[in-house]
């Protein structure tokens, strides 16, 4: 009853503090972030949130959290844009709703499709909200229950899902979430402070690698060169259609699919690391095979919109269950939502629910709020945004690249912050290129601190029971609970080796020649075999167990790629290969031709300065790329830097400095 009466003061205080003007603010503000990264294909909430997350450093708590639930709830709502109008699924959680939204633009019924897709994603929202509410009153009592042991097995859990789930090769799903972990653990050691990998010939790196680096270099890079490459805009034409009104009918027609993929996408949130990449397809094949007549999937039948849509935006209420409740992302984005939580001086887990309850409740009705705020706006923005869509990407690419380089130097303000940059970038790239798992390495990366400190504490407090008798050691260790998350991680192991082939986490990569797969999967035993050495070479053994751990995983799993690579047929899944395409599939832009344009723009910036370098790179860039006139280029290279500067001085942010700063003094934006 005590608890109750808690949960229902919490309740009371959490509405209290969504409906502040201030909040309300950052929270549209928010929902508005959202629905700009969310109609360019393949950026989403890990992009996003990572260009934000520098900039609420400072900010009142409840304000910062409104700001990232706005951006995060509504991308899933927004990114149908691109998957209808273009045929591109907007992120990894809009896969299927191409098969049939798409062929229905086709057909001149866009509107149809998007406002089905609307109501729908509003009406997941709002139930994974529900579902979330509930679970948080009913789960409180055992998660009061969980000590070390259990929350490194839950820990440990996510990671084997993540791993598991990874693509049609299962192993590289493995690798990938090690090597996501391995990364995580350069720099000074939690436990005794012992310097890894370099940091004490290199001090940059001794505070370890930011995530708003490691999300906008895994993610947001390798997806704008894709689409820089294209050389074209996102989609030819800004033509709806009518439908608006039949949508929400066949919305209300099928509504009971959409309440069963609303629960399939609660239940795939709930589960550490599974998220987007898999939501929309199992909501997808649920929905055909309810379905008597399944003729006209694939070629425009509205029920392969609905339940994609469904799921996906329901997936977030689930995926805030084991981010808020263990600190065990349930998916990229919320991966990158802990890091902006611990930034606003909340720490994700158990005490989020029991010091924090009201907060909680906070971020849970923002969430359905902010639902109901993007469904309302997608609508009323829909005829702006399909002819935002028809601007060649050329001419958007340069803002993009400017704000991904402010945001990343924001992290340590320092120089060293771009290099690391363009180096995850290019990691990315290969990553995307080789279809191994980005998600399963942002995961792994940042779990990697939890895992090394549940280890450690797990392991002290363990050799202490041991002391007092074998039996009382061993019941630490082996709880009920304990045993219980060992079989459910065994069980979802076995039921995820059957399902892996039908993921694809990169989408359709094609299959290539052998030599360049197998260099990349030899460059990363190379990397795991440095850090293994390394790891030797430390002293206090706390400090050299996860990185020495995770090495030899690496290197296992890496050695075992590379010999079934030597054995395997060319045509085989292993050898997955995006730059494996001839004729008319070729884009019009190489990649290493593109990457260069970035490259530039980060090397004028060490010798010039951001504001100079980044002058010269709009003027290059919209002559030799996008081939506008001189007028047209003078035009958006202005308005290019005066948004910048007007974003850093409401912000108080410096810019980057370069050689050029350290010889001349120059006033502000220049120094």
């Amino acid at each position: 009853m005590e608890q109750a009466m808690h949960a229902l003061v919490s309740l009371e205080t959490a509405l209290s503090l969504i409906f502040q003007p201030v909040q309300l603010l950052h929270l549209i503000a928010g929902v508005l972030l959202g629905l700009s990264v969310g109609i360019f294909p393949g950026l989403g909430g890990i992009a996003g949130l990572s260009l934000v997350l520098p900039f609420i450093y400072g900010m009142d708590p409840i304000s910062g959290l409104a700001l990232m639930v706005g951006l995060v709830a509504v991308i899933p709502t927004s990114d149908t844009f691109s998957s209808v109008l273009m045929g591109i699924p907007g992120s990894s959680a809009s896969q299927a709703t191409v098969l049939d939204g798409f062929p229905l633009a086709r057909k001149g019924e866009a509107a149809r499709a998007l406002s089905a897709a609307f109501i729908s994603s509003l009406f997941g929202g709002l139930f994974g909200a529900v579902v979330l509410t509930g679970f948080i009153l009913l789960a409180r009592p055992i998660v009061l229950a969980f000590g070390l042991p259990e929350m490194l097995m839950v820990t440990l859990l996510g990671l084997s899902m993540v791993a598991i789930l990874a693509g049609r090769v299962p192993m590289k799903g493995v690798v990938s979430a090690a090597l996501g972990i391995l990364v995580g653990t350069v720099g000074a050691a939690g436990a005794g402070g012992s310097a890894r990998m370099s940091s004490y010939e290199l001090p940059y790196l001794y505070d370890g690698f930011k995530l708003v680096i490691v999300g906008l270099g895994i993610f947001a890079i390798p997806e704008i060169i894709t689409l820089l490459r294209q050389g074209s805009a996102i989609s030819e034409e800004a033509r709806l259609g009518a439908g608006w009104h039949q949508g929400i009918r066949d919305w209300w027609h099928h509504r009971w699919l959409s309440l069963r993929c609303s629960t399939i996408g609660v239940i795939i949130g709930v589960i550490p690391g599974l998220g987007g990449s898999v939501v929309d397809w199992i909501a997808y094949g649920h929905t055909v095979q309810t379905s008597k007549d399944k003729d006209n999937f694939g070629s425009g039948d509205i029920r392969g919109v609905i339940g994609p849509e469904s799921s996906n935006n329901a997936k977030e209420g689930g995926g805030l269950i084991p981010t808020l409740m263990f600190g065990i992302p349930g998916s990229g984005s919320m991966a990158i939502f802990i890091g902006g939580m611990a930034m606003l001086g909340y720490e994700a887990g158990p005490r989020m629910i029991t010091n924090e309850l009201d907060v909680t409740y906070t971020m849970v009705w923002s969430l359905a709020l902010a639902n109901v705020l993007g469904a309302g706006l997608c609508i009323a923005l829909s005829g702006w945004i399909a002819r935002l869509t028809t601007i060649p990407f050329a001419i958007l690419a340069p803002f993009l690249f400017m704000l991904i380089a402010f945001a990343a130097f924001q992290s340590a303000q320092d120089l060293d912050d771009l290099i690391t940059l363009f180096g995850f970038g290019l990691l990315g790239i290969l990553l995307r290129r080789f279809e191994w798992s980005r998600p399963a390495f942002l995961i792994g990366f940042v779990l990697s601190d939890q895992i090394e400190i549940y280890l450690n504490q797990a392991f002290q407090i363990a050799s202490l029971r041991f002391k007092h008798g074998f039996t009382e050691g061993m019941g630490y260790i082996f709880s009920p609970i304990v045993l219980v998350i060992l079989a459910i991680t065994v069980i979802s192991v076995v039921l995820g080796l059957r399902q892996a082939r039908m993921i694809r986490s990169e989408g359709q990569v094609p299959v290539g020649s052998k030599r360049a797969p197998m260099l990349f999967t030899l460059l990363l035993l190379l990397y795991a075999l440095v850090s293994f050495i390394d790891a030797m070479m430390i002293e206090r053994i706390t400090d050299k167990v996860l990185p020495a751990l995770m090495s030899v995983v690496t290197v296992i799993a890496c050695s075992y790629l590379l010999l079934r690579m030597r054995q395997a047929s060319s045509s085989d899944a292993l050898f997955a290969d995006g730059e494996a395409v001839t004729g008319d599939q070729l884009l019009p832009h190489g990649l290493w031709q593109t990457l260069a344009w970035f490259a530039g723009l980060l090397g004028l910036t060490m010798l010039l300065g951001f504001i100079i370098a980044q002058t010269l790179f709009f003027l290059a860039f919209f002559h030799c790329r996008a081939g506008l006139k001189i007028t047209t280029n003078l035009l958006l290279s202005a308005a290019g830097i005066g948004f910048i500067l007007t974003m850093a001085s409401l912000l108080n942010r410096d810019f980057p400095a370069g050689l050029l700063q350290s010889l001349v003094h120059l006033p502000w934006p220049f120094k």
